[in-house]
């Protein structure tokens, strides 16, 4: 292969894997869809107040950091059942998928905390959802979507056996 073929191979390259991974989201464009997606807004440039389907979301954008979060509260600590929190833990791990439980001065949250400039709108997007579903199932699924990763073999050994039916 010729340099001039090495220099062009590298250019496609480069530019194509840059396209892949520098996706440019930043406080404009996030703004953008969170006016969209919103039923209401208020804030700004890095703090933007919302609600999504009637519930109260709020997020928060650090450009100089490059982090960005959604987060949803969700319930008060001193108002949780005995295993919620329990339940929480185990549905970050099973059914919460890209979001998380979390505890923060006695408010249980529901969060999405990703990379901001690396964020595509559809991630955005996804993340609303994400965060919405989590907090409305708070109490008894705790699920973001309908993925759940496989149960322990521990749950499916208490599951009860499917019965024949006659």
């Amino acid at each position: 292969m010729n340099s001039r073929k090495v220099s062009a191979f590298f250019l496609l390259t480069f530019g194509v894997l840059t396209s892949l991974f520098a996706q440019g989201m930043n406080n404009e464009n996030l703004g953008k869809i969170l006016y969209t997606v919103s039923d209401s807004i208020s804030g700004g440039a890095g703090q933007w107040y919302f609600t999504a389907g009637g519930r109260e979301m709020l997020c928060i954008t650090d450009e100089n950091a490059n982090r960005m979060r959604i987060i949803s509260p969700v319930a008060m600590e001193e108002d949780l059942e005995p295993d919620q929190l329990k339940a929480c833990m185990e549905a970050n791990f099973h059914s919460a998928l890209d979001v998380r439980y979390a505890l923060s001065e006695g408010t249980v949250w529901v969060a999405y905390i990703h990379p901001l400039q690396e964020l595509t709108k559809q991630q955005a997007i996804d993340a609303i959802t994400q965060v919405f579903n989590a907090a409305e199932t708070f109490g008894s699924t705790y699920n973001s979507t309908h993925l759940v990763f496989p149960k322990t073999e521990k749950e499916r050994e208490e599951e009860p056996l499917p019965t024949k039916k006659s």
